[in-house]
């Protein structure tokens, strides 16, 4: 039998491919009432991954939903390119960095060639097979648990592990940003990790093209006071600018 939690997943998942769903299909596929898929909808709306309407419930598309690696490579790649090679301006020689899993922080490893003795630590595995041969970097894993297509690891375990190391910087990857909520992800485990790993850095540094601006998802990652810079396209809303600035944070907005 579905549990509550299974069917909700399945009902967004439907949603999702088809933009919207009725009250009365679910009704008869799942075999329950009306009233609790109503209450079923409801509550996906207050997490913000629908919009409640007349007999059913619309994708709200702002909402910053999970999606595969392999995907969102394909999503702004030029763009991505451009923002990971500024990113990597930025590392010195010497430095001890974080790289946020994630397919515009993999941009970055792809340009620390000419760079001297650094560490990295990720919990992209992508990123560590990528840097796994490259002389001038010492690798360092999270550890933990890997998430389905994203290639990024979790868990407590890497959780324990960074809290035992100090960074130069943190390189942040992006599913939503909200100007007053900060940068969120649509999966906890990701959120935990990624906490410590603003934690651990003596900078925190967002990378993130401008689709990614005004949506929001389930979990908090840091809060837009707690970001020290945030490197964009000129994509980015002038009111997001306006706001981060009068927080203190460095936006640094790349030609593309």
């Amino acid at each position: 039998m579905t549990t509550t939690a299974q069917r909700r997943e399945e009902i967004l998942h439907y949603i999702q491919n088809h933009q919207k769903g009725e009250v009365n299909f679910f009704s008869e596929h799942y075999n329950v009432s009306e009233v609790t898929i109503r209450n079923d909808l409801n509550q996906l709306e207050k997490k913000g991954c629908v919009t409640r309407c007349y007999g059913g419930a619309l994708l709200n598309n702002q909402f910053a939903f999970d999606q595969p690696l392999n995907d969102k490579k394909l999503i702004n790649c030029n763009v991505k390119a451009k923002l990971g090679e500024y990113a990597a301006s930025l590392i010195k020689d010497g430095d001890k960095i974080i790289l946020d899993s994630g397919s515009t922080t993999e941009q970055i490893a792809y340009h620390l060639n000419d760079k001297h003795n650094l560490v990295v630590m990720t919990n992209g595995i992508n990123i560590a097979y990528h840097l796994a041969n490259q002389s001038n970097v010492s690798v360092m894993i999270t550890g933990g648990a890997m998430r389905e297509n994203s290639y990024s690891l979790h868990g407590a375990g890497g959780e324990d592990f960074l809290s035992g190391f100090r960074f130069n910087t943190l390189f942040l990857g992006v599913d939503g940003f909200d100007r007053h909520a900060g940068v969120t992800t649509p999966h906890r485990g990701e959120a935990d990790i990624n906490r410590k790993m603003v934690e651990a850095a003596q900078t925190v540094i967002a990378v993130t093209d401008s689709s990614k601006f005004e949506r929001q998802s389930f979990c908090l990652i840091a809060r837009p006071e707690q970001l020290n810079m945030l490197i964009t396209d000129s994509g980015i809303p002038q009111d997001y600018v306006t706001t981060l600035r009068k927080l203190g944070v460095d936006v640094r907005i790349v030609d593309v």
